[in-house]
């Protein structure tokens, strides 16, 4: 059974649209979205090996798409065919591209699209049971395959990204440090100049006093 769906652009991880009624049922759908949120944040990083996946999360799978940089996602029960989950995710594709495709780009603000939360709904009732004849049709039909996708661990999917987000913030902190020591070499430097060349510069300045007062008195 479908249990939440969000759509997001791939670019920023902007969320486009939800179904507003999803996660009634859910246990910790809080948690779940959360989730779904963290890895549109990895999928706008780049950190994706292709453009259809199934994730693993406790009790429940993520299944999603990337179209036209936009990412279709669903949460669905383990037990709920991953044929029709992706399916289902189709036909959001076809009908989010073909109302809202000129849109995508310039979409500026959170949910942007959220009016089309009517279409998710209408659509998710028509899988909600994979038993009837029209979706054991689909199940039958031979031309839509899944078996060739790819199916990962949330903890993975995400840990990659954390463990990139370490990298870049150690990065980070090891160029600000390397700036930090380079400025404090050349103030080192400087002082050192000073140190040495101090006294001849003073020595010379009464030299110079001292030629210039004699001149004056006499």
């Amino acid at each position: 059974m479908v249990k939440l769906t969000m759509i997001a652009r791939v670019t920023d991880g902007l969320p486009l649209s939800e179904g507003l009624d999803d996660g009634r049922d859910l246990k910790d759908a809080d948690f779940y979205k959360q989730q779904a949120k963290l890895l549109f944040k990895n999928l706008s990083k780049g950190q994706h090996e292709a453009s259809r996946m199934s994730i693993e999360t406790g009790p429940y799978l993520f299944h999603y798409i990337i179209e036209g940089r936009v990412c279709y996602l669903t949460l669905c029960d383990r037990s709920y065919p991953k044929k029709l989950a992706f399916q289902y995710l189709e036909d959001l594709k076809n009908e989010f591209e073909k109302v809202n495709g000129s849109q995508i780009e310039t979409a500026a603000r959170p949910y942007a699209f959220i009016k089309f939360d009517a279409f998710i709904q209408k659509t998710k009732k028509l899988y909600l049971d994979s038993r009837t004849q029209r979706n054991l049709a689909k199940l039958n039909d031979e031309l839509y395959e899944v078996h060739q996708i790819m199916t990962r661990n949330v903890q993975e999917v995400l840990g990659v990204g954390e463990k990139l987000d370490q990298v870049s913030e150690m990065s980070s902190r090891l160029t600000s440090d390397t700036r930090i020591y380079a400025d404090k070499a050349k103030d080192l430097n400087r002082q050192a100049l000073i140190r040495k060349y101090a006294p001849v510069a003073i020595v010379i300045g009464i030299v110079l006093m001292l030629f210039w007062l004699k001149n004056k008195i006499w």
